[in-house]
């Protein structure tokens, strides 16, 4: 393993540990307010990494891509999931309606973080430590990448969640029985690239609005 590589692996691990873990305990944290206590008995309210990450979807798939895309393009990238939070919507107060602010919690979340990296860079890109300075700009981008990737109208995604909340009931219940194809469905859009299509204006055009909002 390369230098290089472990510098980008130094860089990137926080970040994205950081952005799972508070987007996953984002979606329990407001559970519990509307009404279910499932994810803070299962302990899942916690900022403690550990609590939400999955071996697989976590650590070997990530991992695995980041050190091949590395090995055969040299532009390493990373495709993974955390633990999902188990909510019960059943619990919620008011299930159909609460629904949409538990699965904005955690895009919500992100975006929250992706702003507080953007003052760390706008604080450590002025010659002050040009390592957290490219930790900011990792933090920038994984938070912006799980905010748009989990606004995608695709259950079991957030957005998808979201849209079953907005819909009429006749529609949502139609809607929400895509659930069990979510994950084929993004895998699609992956190896055709279409997924990267239309995440990448959404990124660009975020992270731009960021470094002009702090001065870059």
């Amino acid at each position: 393993m390369t230098e290089q590589l472990v510098a980008k692996i130094l860089i990137w691990i926080v970040p994205v540990l950081l952005a799972i873990t508070v987007h996953e305990a984002a979606h329990g944290y407001v559970a519990r307010y509307f009404g279910d206590p499932t994810a803070e008995q299962a302990g899942r309210i916690s900022l403690d990494p550990f609590r939400h990450i999955d071996p697989v979807g976590t650590v070997l798939v990530p991992l695995g891509i980041f050190l091949l895309s590395y090995k055969y393009t040299g532009e390493p990238w990373a495709f993974g999931w955390a633990k999902p939070v188990p909510v019960n919507f059943n619990r919620l107060r008011n299930p159909k309606a609460d629904m949409l602010w538990v699965a904005a919690a955690g895009p919500f979340a992100n975006l929250v973080m992706a702003v507080i990296w953007a003052m760390v860079f706008a604080f450590t890109a002025k010659d002050v430590s040009p390592f957290f300075a490219s930790m900011a700009v990792a933090g920038m981008t994984i938070n912006g990448v799980l905010l748009f990737l989990n606004l995608l109208p695709i259950p079991p995604l957030d957005g998808g969640r979201i849209a079953v909340s907005l819909l009429p009931d006749r529609l949502a219940r139609k809607y929400a029985r895509i659930e069990p194809f979510g994950f084929p469905i993004l895998l699609v859009l992956i190896a055709y690239g279409k997924l990267g299509a239309i995440l990448e204006p959404l990124l660009d055009g975020f992270l731009s609005g960021l470094m002009r909002i702090f001065g870059y």
